[in-house]
């Protein structure tokens, strides 16, 4: 089975993390006998510098024929904050209704927490964030702007078709990870009226899942808990404001973006799979900066991307192929051969790649 892929390298940094994510996802995937066939997007900063656009329609259109889209960074100094994230990285969200944001919290051995006594052992929980409504839908307005009288209005959107896909998602996921257990992060003591949907969603859907417990927090508290005891979390959902809120603490609480993957998900259609960190202009060329964010979204990729053609002996493939990158980077990891995820590990970009490459390639 050869899957088709669409790499946005982007801005910055990304160009060089996708490269070696690229690398090392290709070698997983020769150990199962698939691989990708991959088209490269140029799309970024010098994309829309020269056409005045973030992404076309045509482009939009060819990337609806791919199982799914990489994108390594966008954003840069040169062009205003928000047109590249909003023109191109929250357009494919919507355009292709990537409703699940899913973001791993996972201590790997060999890299420091700030939270003082918590090891690996307590800190491996995931969030399943809303992608596609709340105040993301861009509902609101401005009236009578740079006067004193200026009103700026933002309105939250929540549907029950978008609340119980979402919820429902995180239910199948919670019952197939080995805590079984799902916490519900809202604000319904103050939001009485988005927020009291998704309780209400949150137990029907629940009482199809009887073997899955069931928690609720008030996100202040759940900020407290990824701090206080993570060890108590396993599977975390909640609307899309919230979720990228706590999702940026969970990074920290992980040892830093530096090792934070996410993935924007279809279950039925194309979905795309991104490092958390930024485009980082400063670093770029400099093959210094750490890959792993990018090699860990790869695997995410190979786990959850979807196929029309494939058997079940090639999704069992790619589970394996995404196995087989995460463990790797959590042998090299605890070896120690990583002293640093940052840019002062005296390693570079390529070499770190390598060292996961060769490691998947001898298992």
């Amino acid at each position: 089975m050869t899957y088709k892929l669409a790499t946005i390298p982007g801005d910055g940094i990304g160009p060089e993390v996708t490269r070696e994510a690229m690398k090392c996802l290709d070698a997983a995937l020769a150990r199962v006998d698939l691989s990708v066939d991959r088209h490269e997007y140029g799309l970024g900063k010098d994309h829309y510098l020269r056409t005045g656009e973030a992404i076309s329609e045509s482009i939009l259109d060819e990337l609806r024929g791919f199982d799914s889209i990489f994108l390594g960074a966008v954003g840069h100094p040169d062009v205003k904050p928000g047109i590249l994230e909003k023109g191109l990285l929250l357009r494919l969200r919507f355009e292709f209704d990537q409703y699940i944001n899913l973001r791993p919290v996972k201590l790997y051995p060999g890299v420091a927490t700030p939270l003082a006594r918590k090891g690996p052992e307590d800190i491996d929980f995931v969030v399943v964030r809303e992608n596609t409504e709340c105040l993301y839908t861009g509902v609101g307005g401005i009236l009578k702007q740079g006067t004193a009288d200026e009103v700026a209005q933002q309105t939250a959107v929540y549907t029950r078709k978008g609340t119980e896909r979402c919820v429902r998602w995180a239910f199948d996921l919670a019952q197939s990870r080995q805590g079984k257990r799902l916490a519900l992060v809202d604000k319904a003591n103050v939001l009485t009226y988005g927020h009291d949907l998704w309780r209400r969603v949150f137990e029907e859907v629940g009482s199809e899942y009887p073997d899955v417990q069931r928690d609720a927090y008030y996100v202040d508290a759940c900020c407290m808990v990824m701090v206080e005891a993570p060890e108590k979390l396993d599977t975390v959902v909640t609307c899309n404001m919230f979720g990228d809120i706590i999702t940026d603490l969970g990074a920290s609480v992980q040892g830093g973006i530096g090792i934070a993957a996410s993935g924007n998900i279809n279950p039925e259609g194309v979905s795309m799979f991104e490092p958390v960190h930024g485009s980082a202009p400063p670093f770029a060329g400099k093959n210094v900066v750490n890959p792993l964010a990018a090699i860990l979204a790869a695997a995410m990729m190979v786990r959850y991307m979807t196929s029309s053609d494939e058997s079940s002996a090639d999704a069992q493939g790619r589970s394996r192929a995404a196995d087989l990158i995460e463990e790797s980077v959590e042998t090299v990891l605890g070896q120690g051969r990583i002293p640093d995820l940052s840019v002062n590990s005296g390693l570079g970009t390529d070499e770190i790649g390598d060292m996961i490459a060769e490691e998947i390639a001898g298992r």
